[in-house]
């Protein structure tokens, strides 16, 4: 395989189980030579994951929320995501800049012009020609009342997870809004299915983009 940095994302709503299937990912290019750099949002650098906490549990209005998080993307794309790609590495994040506009635009009804113009100050990077994205994000797409079924007695729930069954309704909603804008960056994962059937999912659509690279 070429030895160009990769950037891909997972995402979906809680409880669809992508975290699940990221290491298979991993493993997979790992075989084929590749160095893998596994990372998460928020978090990522010992800034991202302070305020990552504070993201999780503490309440706060939409527009903090917002800041908080592109504020610990900066972080996470200067100190990782923009270093390892440098060094031709494959990035693998649990979640990204999609997460964004699905649980703050969508999920909270929060200004999605707002969002786009911090979208724009963090991700336009000296040098590029368009805005650092994933270049696919596998989207686990499932039911909310399935994920609510999954979550249940899971964990205890950080503030996202604690929300209504309405909520995850509209933050798929937005992840599914976001596919239409770019659906070339999209590989969309049908979660309910068993654990095989979604992990045939994943690694079909990595040799499919990458296996004869």
């Amino acid at each position: 395989m070429k030895k160009t940095g990769l950037f891909i994302s997972f995402e979906g709503i809680d409880g669809a189980g992508k975290s699940t299937h990221i290491a298979a990912v991993a493993d997979w290019f790992r075989a084929r030579g590749r160095q893998v750099t596994l990372t998460r949002e928020p978090g990522g650098t010992p800034l991202a994951e302070k305020l990552r906490q504070l993201l999780l549990h503490d309440a706060m209005d939409p527009l903090s929320e917002a800041l908080l998080m592109f504020a610990a993307r900066r972080d996470h794309i200067q100190q990782v995501i923009m270093p390892g790609l440098a060094r031709g590495e494959v990035v693998i994040s649990d979640r990204f800049t999609d997460a964004t506009f699905a649980y703050q635009g969508h999920g909270r009804g929060f200004d999605l012009q707002v969002l786009q113009q911090l979208e724009q100050w963090v991700q336009q990077l000296p040098g590029r020609d368009s805005l650092l994205e994933p270049e696919l994000c596998f989207w686990f797409d499932l039911p909310p009342a399935l994920a609510a079924i999954r979550l249940a007695g899971a964990r205890t729930p950080d503030k996202f997870e604690s929300e209504a069954e309405p909520f995850f309704s509209r933050v798929a909603g937005g992840y599914a809004a976001r596919m239409v804008q770019a659906p070339q960056r999209f590989a969309r994962i049908d979660a309910s299915l068993s654990l095989d059937a979604v992990r045939e999912q994943v690694l079909q659509h990595c040799e499919r983009s990458w296996g004869q690279a």
